[in-house]
């Protein structure tokens, strides 16, 4: 009896004892689960306070030459788009400011519209798009300089001294200018010899060359001159030029005056430079192209146009055509108002002449 009862107990000690071990080591397992459990928690509320991203501010400026300036750029910001809380990268804000220099902006795609004006033989990057920085518009070339803006206008010279190459050549490179006009862009023609008239008007010379009539939508404009080929006024009310919305219709209509227009006897230049100034809002852009010298002071004339066109924010781009004796004051009128300056030479070679 009492050797069962001594059995008895060591079997329920034994028992007991293997109980605290069973309980201890589930103590321990649930020890560990409860750590692990802070860990991962914690780890949630620290991490995304390493992983912050930090905002790089990166701002490109370059010299304006403020010839070369139409109107003032208003600075956007752009900002990249966010990267997920995941990517550590860091992220950069670019402003854009008004230049005429090509930046690039690492690692950040910036859509820069079209604005610029650009200088050379190709279309370089400021002519994109042309959307949003006040010019827009759209873009063309004529004698090789290139432009984008939302008003241009065309003063050429349809004298009788073009007939032959010259007259030729002209018309090929207006056909071609006019061909790039984009929709919605703003433009006009106006044609000059001794009188001048917008494109599209019927021009009657008087057989003694000292008058001519200009006619148009049923209204006349007269112009007379006391003899020779340079002294031309305009009698009575002016023809004025009204802007033309750009697109398949009326750029089909242009190209019909490009190649219908007859030239005319006489070369005056300030009359249709007048006339396009005139406009209402004035041009952006005035394409001056002709082949004539004009009597009297002709650089001083230059100088005077060119200080008005400047006052009126319109650039004005030259082209002489294979006359040597027009060149100073051509080159001088782009010169004043931050424009472009051409020669046509003998051979038919374009020269783009710097302008200093």
């Amino acid at each position: 009896m009492s050797k069962i009862s001594l059995n008895s107990f060591q079997a329920q000690e034994a028992m007991v004892k293997h109980q605290r071990r069973v309980s201890s080591l589930t103590s321990l397992l649930i020890a560990l689960l409860t750590l692990a459990l802070l860990l991962i928690i914690l780890a949630f509320v620290l991490l995304p306070s390493f992983m912050r991203e930090e905002h790089v501010l990166v701002s490109y400026n370059a010299p304006v030459d403020p010839e070369q300036q139409i109107q003032q750029k208003t600075v956007s910001m752009q900002r990249s788009k966010p990267s997920a809380p995941s990517s550590a990268s860091a992220k950069v804000i670019a402003a854009n400011t008004v230049s005429p220099t090509a930046i690039p902006v690492p690692d950040v795609e910036i859509t820069e519209p079209s604005l610029d004006f650009g200088i050379g033989d190709d279309f370089g990057d400021g002519w994109g798009n042309g959307s949003g920085d006040g010019m827009g518009g759209g873009g063309t070339t004529f004698f090789r300089q290139q432009v984008s803006a939302q008003r241009i206008c065309y003063v050429i010279d349809y004298s009788g001294s073009m007939n032959g190459v010259r007259d030729r050549l002209m018309r090929k490179e207006l056909t071609k200018s006019v061909e790039q006009l984009g929709v919605g862009l703003q433009f006009q023609m106006i044609f000059f010899a001794g009188p001048a008239w917008v494109a599209g008007s019927d021009v009657s010379m008087a057989k003694d060359k000292k008058s001519a009539q200009v006619k148009l939508d049923g209204k006349s404009f007269k112009w007379k001159s006391p003899g020779g080929a340079y002294n031309w006024d305009s009698v009575g009310t002016k023809q004025k030029p009204e802007w033309i919305s750009g697109g398949p219709g009326t750029r089909q209509e242009a190209l019909k005056q490009v190649k219908g227009s007859p030239l005319i006897w006489g070369t005056n230049w300030e009359n249709p430079l007048e006339m396009a100034l005139d406009m209402d809002p004035a041009p952006q852009i005035i394409f001056f192209m002709t082949d004539g010298a004009v009597g009297g002071d002709m650089v001083k004339l230059a100088k005077r146009l060119g200080h008005r066109a400047k006052t009126k924010g319109t650039i004005i781009n030259t082209v002489a055509m294979m006359q040597p004796k027009a060149e100073a004051a051509m080159k001088e009128l782009a010169k004043r108002t931050g424009g472009q300056f051409t020669i046509v030479k003998e051979n038919g070679k374009v020269e783009l002449v710097p302008i200093k």
